[in-house]
């Protein structure tokens, strides 16, 4: 560093020294530098008299007499029954039987049931159905069993229930990841003596001790701390490190990144801060997601296409045609197997599955496939800020860097880094030594003389160093601002301090820490020798950068209609920075709100319009993340959202789209739908993108699938009407088999994503499919019917059945295959017009799909020309027949677009202005609109179920059923909830008796004082407030005394009640009862 051209002149010295006179108020005003970070609270007593509470719930819910975050640390050991010596063996044994064990469980399920549970739905009920009527109830009229059905059938849908089973047996992830994160020793103090255990075996009561690099294993008070720092950025999202003192909190699973320290455990578990947070996943109020509710709905409608047209079948063919029993039955398994979409999950599942693995060439790794087709539907990301849209590593901001005097810029930055170590660093020291660019320039040009590492009193470092150069000592200090300036004497006015309290203050206003840094030299070789005086040189910018490409994501997700919020644990003045750094607004509010509601009189009129307003919202906990998104998905929005720590695993749980970012934790990538191993969130945009893409195949084949359902239930029943054909089962299951090998490919086929957020509009599917099914319908039967009433064919062509010009009868086996052929062909060639926006040949297929296509043409065409299967009632047809089917089907093909082009113009376009129209009645009445519902789906979504119930039950097991709802004051004082429930469950289980007349703490936090001998039966005054208390709840209290002598009360007028501020301003009552 080139030394200044500047006069360095001793400072005062001795008594003169501003540092060490008083100045009077008169002189000079105490300056604080409000450099923003949490409040701290000085420790409290409880208000009650210790040597007399028995450890009563009451007592510990009554936070008039005890505010466990802010209470001494030794009336935590008495409420606690416990003190430093640790437990002994024994009442450890005792606890862990009340409290069980330091982890979260899982419960197993059986494979084997997992697996039978996926036949289980609507769709395999209809199938299983038919698979009983091919094998049991057409077991008459002198026939056998249809086995060739029958086997057909379960084929179909044992393949289906194979891949969902796979797919579920990956889902127990979250959990398990959850209980794999808690620290699997622990260092415990039991019967006076430090041993290691597992971590499972802690108690509420433990003495724990850990040191740097350790995970805490429980959530503790510290009872002892030396120059503690504790990582908990995975857990509360603050991107800094905490330093930590006598009596301050840790949870379980933060990281100690320095010092060492002992406390005692106050919660494990699944009541540790970070079980509460694992109760989360997978708790939501809605048990299907988004694609097993449009395929409910799609598989109502096929059902009840198949319904209507059984019993016309059932009404028509055995009371009319008074058919036989099983030939009759052979018609109704026809609309059965050929009218269920048996394979839609089955088809879509691939399509997904495939997506999935193009998806991973962009490093994006999908944990549950139909969270491709969602993501194609999500309108708003929810996005986690630290390690998500920033690094999660501190950096200085050299374009901030404030000097004072003749330093410049990089100077101050040099300086800095000489009082940095270079070695076992904390999160500051690196950054400032990695901002130097080449960190060996930390020690370039000096020799270390003496070093102090920064600790909780001084709070600065401070380096000693002979410069080589010139063989000059000097010093050199960094740290918190209002510590630095004190310690300056050197060119210290009245000026350089407005201004540095103005630099400060802009820095906390944009959310930055501010670091100062003071410069001296000494007059001698002694490195402990006085200097010159200490002169402030610079002010540092600290500060969690935004990721190179975040901007240009959050940008992109904005062109493809996707909105991002930002949704973070940092305080609300670094999320308002980060926004507009990343373009993405400062309209942000702290989670308070979220209990509070918009203010009186703003803009906003409700909080689910202030939420959806807003650009993010900072200093929220697990709970609140949840809520946001749990409410902006009652406002009809598919929200996707990403994290990386365990904090972020209850949204990503609840999301429609949970995304873990590269670097995840384990417990955030088990909640995950999708799990990033690139850093940044560019990867989202490939995904989107690709989803998109996944989701136009989805819903082309969604169209197909209905259509061909009409077509087969409607051409079939109306075969059988006119007349009277009996089309053999088995050839339609051969058309299913057929037609869906085909469709498997749609899942590589060549489509274009949409530049909106796409949205199952099932009115458009459900039209669109009666359309070209009524117009399949009407080719078949049109065929049928010339054949069967002229010789048409026979004239023109030369064509017979068998020698004969017309068949021999409606159920001629040659006719039969006909038929098949025909239905076989056109129904295939359908997937062309669906998966087109227009004329068919102007979107070119994939060459699987249309090689696909061929081959299954080939194979219809040569079972046409070779198959004699005498049991299914089919017979060869010649060359000419099979030519005349394929032309017929082409010149019904050709105006398959005019009539997508005529619903486009009609049907369509009055059900999207309809749409449009409910959407700007929405806009204006605010009611939310719920997208892809109907009151069909209603009944049968929960039946298409992903099956992940086996989570839920074995959250329920450790106790996590229970909807959580919490203020953001108490998540703050999360400890006193947790010592509160253990107190709780202490107080039911007593280790030592307590007598009720010496010394009675009731439910309503009552003090009784023992009465004289004389008057033990007498009550003469109860003083209460009546206005607080609820009279229901003072009686259960009096019938727990079992006192016979009437309680008298006095009005509130002539009562003096004890109450104090608790929170934003619950006023909690104290009751005093008076034996006299």
């Amino acid at each position: 560093m080139s030394e200044p051209n500047v006069a360095k002149e001793p400072g005062p010295q001795g008594e003169e020294s501003p540092v060490a006179q008083s100045p009077s108020p008169d002189e000079k005003r105490k300056r604080e530098y409000k450099d923003f970070g949490h409040e701290e609270e000085k420790p409290t007593h409880a208000n009650v008299d210790m040597s007399l509470i028995e450890l009563k719930a009451e007592d510990l819910y009554d936070k008039e007499k005890v505010d466990l975050e802010t209470i001494v640390i030794e009336d935590v050991f008495k409420l606690l029954q416990c003190d430093e010596d640790g437990l002994s063996t024994e009442e450890a044994q005792r606890r862990i039987e009340l409290f069980g064990p330091n982890k979260l469980e899982q419960e197993e399920q059986n494979a084997f049931l997992q697996f039978l549970s996926f036949m289980w739905n609507p769709l395999s009920w209809v199938m299983e159905g038919a698979a009983l009527v091919a094998i049991v109830l057409s077991n008459g009229a002198g026939q056998p069993p249809d086995w060739e059905d029958f086997i057909g059938i379960v084929l179909l849908l044992f393949i289906n229930s194979a891949i969902g089973f796979y797919e579920e047996r990956n889902a127990g992830n979250a959990v398990k990841a959850l209980m794999d994160s808690l620290a699997p020793k622990a260092k415990v103090k039991r019967n006076g003596t430090w041993l290691e255990i597992e971590s499972a075996e802690l108690v509420p009561g433990d003495m724990i001790s850990f040191k740097i690099g350790d995970i805490v294993p429980a959530d503790c008070r510290l009872t002892e701390a030396i120059n503690v720092s504790i990582d908990q950025a995975a857990l509360t999202g603050e991107s800094l490190p905490q330093s930590k003192k006598l009596g301050d909190q840790c949870f379980s699973g933060s990281t100690c990144k320095q010092g060492e320290a002992e406390g005692v455990v106050i919660s494990t578990g699944a009541n540790t801060f970070f079980g509460r947070a694992a109760s989360l996943v997978g708790q939501d109020d809605d048990t299907t997601g988004h694609l097993q509710k449009i395929l409910a709905q799609i598989g109502s409608f096929c059902l009840v296409s198949i319904g209507i047209f059984v019993i016309a079948e059932i009404l028509v063919l055995y009371a009319g045609f008074r058919y036989t029993y099983r030939r009759g039955l052979n018609n109704i398994l026809v609309l059965l197997i050929g009218g269920i979409p048996i394979a839609m999950p089955t088809v879509l599942s691939v399509t997904l599955a495939v997506g999935a693995q193009q998806l991973a060439k962009h490093k994006a790794i999908v944990t549950r496939i139909t969270a491709i087709e969602e993501l194609a539907g999500v309108t708003i990301l929810c996005s986690d800020k630290t390690g998500t849209l920033t690094t999660n590593k501190l950096t200085i901001d050299k374009a901030t860097i404030r000097t004072y005097g003749p330093f410049s810029a990089d100077d101050v930055m040099l300086l800095a880094a000489y009082a940095s170590r270079t070695e076992n660093q904390d999160a500051i020291d690196s950054a400032v030594v990695q901002a130097l660019g080449d960190v060996a320039r930390a020690r370039a040009g000096i020799k270390l003389l003496d070093f102090k590492p920064f600790n909780p009193v001084d709070k600065r470092t401070e380096i000693t160093y002979r410069e080589e150069s010139s063989g000059k000592l000097k010093r050199v200090t960094k740290g918190m601002t209002g510590i630095i300036i004190e310690l300056c004497s050197r060119n210290k006015t009245e000026e350089l301090e407005n201004r540095l309290e103005a630099d400060v203050e802009e820095f906390a206003t944009r959310g930055l820490r501010a670091l100062a840094v003071a410069y001296e030299e000494l007059d001698g070789q002694d490195p402990e020798g006085e200097g010159n005086g200490f002169e402030l040189i610079g002010l540092l910018a600290i500060f969690d950068p935004p990721r190179e490409d975040t901007k240009q994501t959050i940008d992109d997700a904005l062109a493809l209609g996707v909105k991002v919020k930002m949704v973070t644990g940092d305080q609300l003045a670094i999320a308002k920075e980060t926004g507009r750094r990343l373009g993405l607004g400062d309209h942000m509010y702290p989670a308070k709100v979220l209990k509070d509601g918009p203010a009186p009189g703003s803009k906003h009129l409700s909080l689910d319009e202030m939420i959806l307003d807003a650009d993010g919202f900072a200093g929220v906990f697990p709970e609140h993340k949840y809520e946001i998104v749990k409410r902006l998905q009652g406002l009809g929005h598919l929200c996707a959202m990403t994290g990386d720590g365990a904090n972020d695993a209850p949204a990503l749980s609840r999301a429609n789209v949970g995304i873990a970012v590269e670097g995840a934790t384990d417990a955030a990538r088990g909640a995950a739908d999708i799990v990033l191993t690139e850093p940044g969130l560019s990867t989202i945009v490939h995904a989107i993108r690709g989803s998109r893409v996944i989701f136009q195949r989805m819903r082309n084949y969604s169209i197909y699938a209905c259509a061909v359902t009409i077509r087969i239930v409607v051409c079939f029943a109306i075969l059988a009407f006119a007349f009277k054909f009996d089309f053999p089962p088995f050839m339609v299951l051969i058309i299913a088999l057929l037609n869906d090998g085909t469709i498997m490919t749609l899942s590589v086929d060549r489509v274009l994503p949409s530049m909106t957020p796409d949205s199952w509009d099932l009115a458009e599917i459900f039209s669109y499919a009666v359309a070209y099914g009524i117009y399949l319908t009407a080719s078949t039967v049109a065929l049928v019917a010339i054949i069967m009433k002229t010789t048409f064919f026979y004239d023109k062509f030369g064509v017979t059945f068998n020698g004969s010009p017309t068949p021999s009868s409606a159920n001629d086996y040659q006719l039969h295959m006909i038929v098949y052929l025909q239905v076989a062909i056109i129904s295939q060639a359908l997937i062309f017009v669906t998966r087109s926006h227009g004329f068919f040949f102007m979107e070119r297929p994939s060459l699987a799909l249309f090689g696909a296509f061929i081959i299954a043409q080939l194979v219809s065409s040569i079972i046409a020309a070779y198959a004699n299967f005498g049991f299914t009632q089919i017979q060869a047809i010649s060359g000419g027949w099979i030519a005349i089917v394929w032309v017929w089907n082409i010149v019904w093909f050709a105006p398959l677009d005019w009539i997508k082009f005529a619903m486009k113009a009609t049907v369509i376009k009055r059900l999207r202005e309809r749409h449009e129209a409910a959407q700007a009645e929405q806009a204006i009445t605010g009611v939310p609109i719920t997208r892809t519902q109907s009151r069909a789906a209603s009944i049968h979504e929960s039946l298409y179920s992903n099956r992940v119930s086996f989570i839920r039950r074995a959250a329920r097991k450790v106790g996590f059923g229970s909807k959580i709802t919490m203020k953001p004051e108490e998540l703050q004082r999360f400890s006193s909830i947790q010592a509160q429930r253990t107190g709780a469950t202490l107080a039911r289980n007593p280790s030592r008796t307590c007598c009720c007349i010496d010394s009675v703490s009731c439910r309503m936090g009552m003090r009784v004082s023992r009465p004289s001998a004389s008057k033990q039966n007498t009550w003469n005054d109860v003083i209460c407030n009546l206005d607080i208390i609820k009279a229901r709840r003072l009686s259960h209290v009096v019938s727990s005394l079992s006192l016979p002598t009437p309680i008298h009360f006095m009005s509130s007028s002539h009562v003096h009640t004890y109450t104090h501020g608790i929170g934003s301003g619950y006023l909690v009552p104290f009751l005093s009862v008076v034996l006299v």
